[in-house]
């Protein structure tokens, strides 16, 4: 299975980088630097009365190989910034996405927008590396943790201001997220285990949700209608990637979908 595959690959690039760097190292560093991101991420998407678009950077994925050949972060973060995004996401898993970190630095450096890290996040150690790299949020995959692991993870960024988006598959996930007490919860429409995208997912799961939560509705996004569709049901950002990754004209695609 190739998500048991992922986890396996993330523990041992994990155990490599802190032999590189310590995380007491990254943490000194922290307190030198004290960078705060005033929970930019989370602000962005909390305008009411409309739906937020968060613009995913991507080269490539398992289940949809080589996405965009002409891959240059920067060029792309921008061309989002200039036409309506909200917020930038970015694919730093480098085996299975062709992702680096420093894509992220990247896009930070030339934008003003706030910028998600997209990783599968399973180790404290990634929530400082993923601070000192720029990010001003970060997600998390509810159902690779445990309630109390969420909580800790969050606590730790909350210590620095970065937010994190929750990223929910089934009915047990969004009912942990809340437990968790967690802000932004991310619906994937795409299951986690068979790959197979179904975008009625997320009003669906969102009837589990007890209180009001910012929500994220991701994947299988491709039409300004399934857009509309969304936001009828209260979502209040969608994340869209493989349709901007593959188109030649990023400006026309997205002035298509914002309307």
């Amino acid at each position: 299975m190739i998500l048991t595959e992922i986890i396996e690959e993330k523990r041992k690039e994990i155990e490599r980088s802190k032999k590189r760097f310590s995380q007491q190292e990254l943490k000194a560093r922290l307190d030198v630097e004290k960078p705060d991101r005033r929970h930019l991420f989370k602000n962005s998407l909390s305008k009411p009365h409309t739906i937020h678009l968060i613009a995913e950077v991507k080269k490539a994925s398992p289940s949809a190989g080589l996405i965009r050949k002409d891959f240059q972060p920067a060029k792309i973060a921008a061309a989002y910034e200039a036409n309506g995004a909200s917020a930038i996401s970015v694919l730093t898993d480098k085996k299975f996405f062709q992702g680096e970190l420093s894509h992220l630095q990247d896009v930070k450096k030339a934008v003003s927008l706030p910028v998600l890290r997209k990783e599968f996040i399973i180790d404290e150690y990634q929530i400082y590396e993923s601070v000192l790299a720029g990010a001003d949020a970060a997600l998390l995959i509810a159902d690779l943790l445990s309630v109390d692991e969420i909580k800790r993870f969050i606590d730790i960024g909350n210590a620095y201001s970065l937010d994190f988006l929750l990223e929910s598959h089934t009915e047990e996930d969004v009912i942990k997220a809340m437990e968790a007490g967690s802000e932004i919860i991310g619906i994937n429409n795409r299951d986690l285990h068979t790959f197979r995208v179904d975008i009625k997912t997320t009003p669906r799961l969102m009837k589990k949700l007890t209180e009001e939560r910012i929500v994220v509705s991701e994947s299988g996004i491709h039409t300004k209608e399934d857009i509309s569709y969304l936001r009828s049901f209260g979502v209040s950002a969608v994340l869209v990637g493989e349709i901007l990754m593959r188109t030649d004209d990023i400006a026309a695609k997205m002035k298509e979908l914002l309307g």
